[in-house]
């Protein structure tokens, strides 16, 4: 079945062009919390943006969506780059067929506001997240859009895209308390369309 992010995987990045500077910051933030040398997991990582930062500092780097159109443009990006240390495969960020802390960093950026139940989805990733490891996740906070990307958003609207949950600083960190997983911290990247980049620590 083709899904909208089928049909926008090729006009994805420039869609994003007005919040890339946003979007870059938390991509190397994202990067910089990552253990050195770590086996990462980036789930419904779109055209690869944040696996593309993460592999610049870890030794491997499995890249997923459920798009394989998506994927296919992260694919691209990354030969161009000259990134060997990439694997791409389809994955559902709710229903993950990897074994138990296969990860010592997992990053899903950009995702939980899109889902109906994305304490699911921080289950699923927690525990596939190494003892030691992070887990990373990065969101748009919807909540703090300004009036100018609060109008694209609703002509984002139109062309099929819908977003479930419109977070701000303090709902996403309590939202993520409230799944009793540990300590959270959120830093937001500030811009047109701000990120609360999350961040949980699981006990060695």
């Amino acid at each position: 079945m083709t899904t909208f992010w089928d049909r926008w995987a090729r006009l994805y990045d420039f869609a994003q062009w007005t919040n890339r500077q946003t979007n870059a910051a938390a991509s190397a933030r994202a990067a910089e919390l990552l253990p050195a040398g770590a086996r990462v997991l980036d789930c419904a990582a779109g055209t690869g943006l944040f696996s593309l930062a993460a592999a610049e500092r870890a030794a491997s780097v499995l890249c997923t969506d459920l798009s394989e159109a998506m994927l296919a443009q992260a694919e691209r990006k990354a030969r161009r780059r000259g990134l060997s240390n990439l694997r791409f495969a389809r994955r559902d960020v709710t229903a993950l067929p990897d074994p138990d802390g296969g990860f010592d960093g997992v990053i899903a950026a950009n995702v939980l506001h899109l889902l109906p139940s994305p304490e699911a989805a921080v289950r699923e990733l927690w525990r596939v997240t190494a003892p030691g490891g992070r887990l990373i996740l990065p969101t748009y906070l919807q909540g703090r859009v300004g009036t100018v990307y609060g109008t694209m958003i609703r002509i984002y609207h139109g062309m099929g895209f819908h977003y479930e949950h419109a977070f701000t600083p303090e709902t996403y960190q309590t939202f993520l308390e409230g799944l009793g997983l540990g300590r959270v911290t959120v830093e937001v990247i500030p811009g047109r369309l701000p990120i609360g980049l999350a961040v949980l620590r699981k006990p060695g």
